[in-house]
C-alpha cells in the first residue's frame, strides 16, 4: 500500500514522503491515527501545497524550539528524589521528571522529545538528549539530589 506520511516514523520515513507499507499497517494504524493518507491521484496533487504550507510552520517551530535550547546553555537542572543512605534511588529518574524541571525553568518540552542515557537509579550527575526537531538537539546537564 503506498501512503503519504503527515509526521515523521521512526523506520517508516520523513513527513510528506511516498512510501509502501503492509497494508494492515497502513489501514488499521497510520491512517486512522491521522499519521498518513492514502497515495492517490487526488493526494499526491495536494502534496506540494501540503509541502509549502508545512515548510512555513516548521520554520517558525525551529525558532521556538532554538530559543528553548539557547535557554537551556550552560545549566544544570537539579532534580530532588528520595534515596538511601548509599545513594540508591526509591524508584528511578524518568523522562517525566526530566520535563517537570524543564518546565520550572520555563523549557516546554514533552517526555517523548527527551531520550535518557541510562537507567537513572543512584544519585548523580547526568546527560538526556533533547530533541525537538532532527535540526534541533541539544544535551541536558542534570543532577539528581538527595531530599532533605
Amino acid at each position: 500500500m503506498n501512503i503519504i506520511l503527515l509526521e515523521h516514523i521512526d523506520k517508516v520515513g520523513a513527513k510528506h514522503e511516498v512510501v509502501t507499507v503492509k497494508d494492515g499497517f497502513g489501514r488499521n494504524y497510520l491512517i486512522p491515527q491521522g499519521l498518513a493518507i492514502v497515495a492517490n491521484k487526488a493526494n499526491m496533487a495536494k502534496l506540494d501545497g501540503m509541502k509549502k504550507q508545512a515548510d512555513k510552520k516548521e520554520s517558525a517551530k525551529i525558532s521556538i524550539y532554538q530559543a528553548f535550547v539557547d535557554k537551556l546553555k550552560g545549566q544544570t537542572i537539579k532534580i530532588t528524589a528520595k534515596a538511601g543512605e548509599s545513594g540508591r534511588l526509591f524508584g528511578s529518574i524518568g523522562a517525566g521528571d526530566i520535563t517537570k524541571a524543564l518546565a520550572a525553568i520555563g523549557v516546554e518540552a514533552e517526555k517523548r522529545h527527551i531520550t535518557m542515557p541510562e537507567e537513572v537509579k543512584e544519585l548523580g550527575s547526568y546527560t538526556a538528549i533533547l530533541k525537538y526537531h532532527p535540526e534541533v538537539v541539544a544535551d541536558v546537564a542534570f543532577e539528581v539530589v538527595a531530599e532533605a
